[in-house]
């Protein structure tokens, strides 16, 4: 299981190198574009095509070449095998013959986007695609409502408006979000911004609608009423100041009642 660049082809491990050059078979999402990627790094080796809608039948070519004795390496168009990507049916068929897999770690775009976000997320679900449909879209994302953890979604460039949209329709304007586009690409983008005002924010550039995206919603609000920027002001101030100067100057920033977030330092000294 090789993880691979997700754009910029010198983000791949040595490790990776390695295998992709001695391995008797690379089977790839898209023989193309891992074609691309070899030839940029000098390797010759055999592909195979292996993607959602061959995956059974690649699979069982690839169990064949591996109780000949060979070694096969799994790629993706991008990233990390298997993480919204095809290969979990060949891992499992693999596995269940008792042939070992191994995963050779590397690029991954929602952490990516995690490690880029500014957001406090100690806490983050990876859901990956939202269903196409809004009705479908809608059921989930309320489904994720109460959740006390960071949101992260991928998203195609045709359903960015329109999952955007349903994001700030269904969970609370207050949240933030991050919009991170075309990661390690040339037109590499990393937004964050109030939830409420994406939908603006996309439908004001078209150019901020192209790419491949990641999508991180913060977590629910907190019960003490502070607005998301209160409380992310209020913690980067506790980090550097003593618990009475830090609320002191929160207030004065934010606007927040002085109370409000004394009672939350408190609570975040707690924990």
């Amino acid at each position: 299981m090789v993880a691979t660049p997700l754009g910029n082809l010198g983000d791949i491990t040595l490790r990776a190198l390695e295998v992709l050059r001695r391995v008797d078979c690379i089977a790839a999402e898209d023989t193309r574009h891992a074609r691309g990627l070899l030839q940029h790094h000098g390797i010759e080796a055999k592909l195979v095509s292996l993607h959602e809608h061959n995956e059974a039948q690649a699979a069982s070519g690839v169990l064949a070449r591996l109780r000949a004795g060979g070694n096969v390496a799994l790629v993706s168009d991008a990233g990390t095998p298997c993480i919204s990507d095809p290969g979990a049916k060949l891992v499992a068929l693999a596995q269940a013959e008792g042939f070992k897999v191994v995963p050779l770690p590397g690029a991954n775009a929602a952490i990516a986007a995690l490690s880029a976000s500014g957001l406090h997320a100690p806490h983050f679900l990876f859901h990956g695609f939202l269903p196409p449909k809004t009705a479908a879209r809608c059921q989930v994302i309320t489904g994720l409502k109460a959740l006390p953890c960071a949101l992260v979604f991928y998203e195609a460039p045709h359903r960015v408006v329109e999952a955007v949209a349903d994001l700030a329709q269904c969970l609370e304007a207050q949240r933030e979000i991050v919009i991170a586009r075309e990661l390690t690409k040339i037109f590499e983008s990393i937004v964050r911004l109030p939830l409420g005002e994406a939908p603006a924010w996309l439908a004001a550039d078209a150019n901020r609608q192209r790419g491949e995206f990641v999508l991180i919603v913060s977590a629910p609000p907190p019960q003490s009423g502070l607005t998301a920027a209160a409380e992310r002001t209020l913690r980067l101030l506790l980090a550097e100041l003593p618990l009475k100067q830090a609320v002191k100057l929160a207030a004065e920033i934010s606007g927040a009642p002085r109370n409000l977030l004394y009672e939350r330092a408190l609570e975040l000294g707690e924990e």
